[in-house]
């Protein structure tokens, strides 16, 4: 199945990363990583850095996935508000969540400092908006259990919106916290950088076929016959780890994003803030380097990829109604257009972990909105089991939840 179509931005803006070719012949390694985009490059850098070897085989060209379809943004908040988490889970499991998706985007922006690799990553701001009225009682009572466990946050009325970024909303919440990235640039950096310091494999056009469980960990079975054996398996590929689940753990949904040419820079609204709003289905947008504005959202649940794809038009439309309602003195023009499917779970968070019974199979399904965050929590817990570590938050992110 194609997890995209279009053409997104970051596969234009950025040279093809493709001269490594597919596997040729049977190996034997301590820990295969099943996908080569932005989840299965920070398990390898977590490995890597920790004195880990690792393997990672992808049956795409490496980082082509829905990798390269990602509109990139980092935020703390999680697809389901901590005022409607709480009621799901216990208070201290969702608040845990939380802290951790905000500790995440720092641990990203230290993965590129130690590295010194150029992923564009940015701090900005974050306002999330209130649609209507009703959704304005909606996040007050968010901005209140936000603050209550410390969280950053503050809440803007309608007048200071209308100041600050003329923006005609009956308020919003405002974070300091949030941050931005080229995804795909992040992803072959790290997968370049740990491959040329000899610490990872990669082998892209490599789809395993079929795996077994031994005495010893895994055996893999490719394509083309070529057999891998390794102790540990990372499946790190998305909803495509349905292949490797006994049971169903998402849903599928269908996602359009575009990116416009580029504006005067004085047409940008204050700091460049990541904006999204309270309707359903989402609209979020935020800036690039290069003065574009990238906006995304119109979900739908995903029946096929044709029905995906002969949305597209019409949805993108629809994105960009949006942002001229919302900010009706910003000429724009759109450049490009994609839709892509991606996966969601019922409290939006990911699971992480070993599913019960399968030994030495670790799952890295960073699902929903946040997924690079959630692939920065899923490196690291799955390299500290690796290396005999405990963390508090693997409970938190499990497959007992489900």
């Amino acid at each position: 199945m194609d997890l995209y179509s279009g053409y997104p931005y970051w596969l234009i803006k950025n040279p093809l990363y493709n001269h490594i070719h597919e596997l040729r012949e049977s190996i034997n390694t301590d820990t295969v990583i099943i996908g080569s985009g932005i989840t299965g490059a920070l398990v390898a850098h977590e490995l890597c850095s920790h004195g880990l070897p690792c393997v990672i085989v992808d049956k795409r060209a490496l980082a082509t996935g829905s990798t390269a379809a990602s509109t990139a943004q980092l935020q703390y908040e999680i697809d389901v508000p901590l005022s409607e988490l709480v009621k799901k889970l216990q208070v201290t499991t969702a608040v845990t969540a939380y802290q951790a998706s905000l500790q995440a985007i720092s641990d990203v922006e230290q993965v590129f400092l130690k590295t010194g690799l150029d992923a564009d990553f940015e701090r900005k701001s974050s306002l999330y908006l209130a649609s209507n009225n009703k959704a304005l009682q909606e996040l007050e009572e968010e901005l209140a259990i936000r603050q209550r466990y410390g969280l950053p946050v503050t809440g803007l009325g309608a007048t200071a919106l209308q100041q600050r970024y003329g923006i005609s909303r009956p308020g919003a919440l405002y974070n300091d916290a949030a941050a931005q990235i080229d995804t795909y640039k992040a992803t072959t950096g790290l997968l370049h950088y740990h491959h040329g310091q000899g610490g990872l494999q990669l082998f892209p056009y490599t789809e395993v076929t079929r795996h077994q469980a031994t005495r010893d960990g895994y055996e893999l079975l490719t394509g083309n016959g070529k057999i891998i054996k390794c102790r540990n398996l990372v499946i790190a590929s998305g909803y495509e780890a349905g292949t490797f689940l006994p049971e169903k753990v998402m849903d599928l949904v269908s996602t359009y994003a575009l990116v416009t040419e580029p504006v005067p820079p004085s047409a940008i609204w204050p700091e460049a803030s990541l904006i999204w709003e309270t309707a359903r289905p989402y609209f979020y947008l935020r800036t690039t380097g290069d003065n574009r504005i990238m906006m995304g959202g119109e979900d739908i649940p995903f029946r096929n990829e044709q029905l995906r794809d002969l949305l597209l038009k019409r949805k993108t439309n629809r994105l960009l109604k949006t942002f001229r309602q919302l900010f009706p003195g910003i000429d724009i023009k759109c450049e490009m257009t994609w839709c892509g499917t991606f996966s969601s779970t019922k409290d939006g968070l990911p699971f992480i972990g070993c599913y019960p019974g399968l030994e030495r199979m670790y799952f890295a399904l960073g699902y929903g909105g946040n997924g690079i965050t959630f692939s920065m929590i899923a490196a690291q817990l799955i390299c500290k089991h690796l290396l005999g570590q405990t963390d508090d938050r693997a409970a938190v992110f499990g497959f007992e939840r489900r």
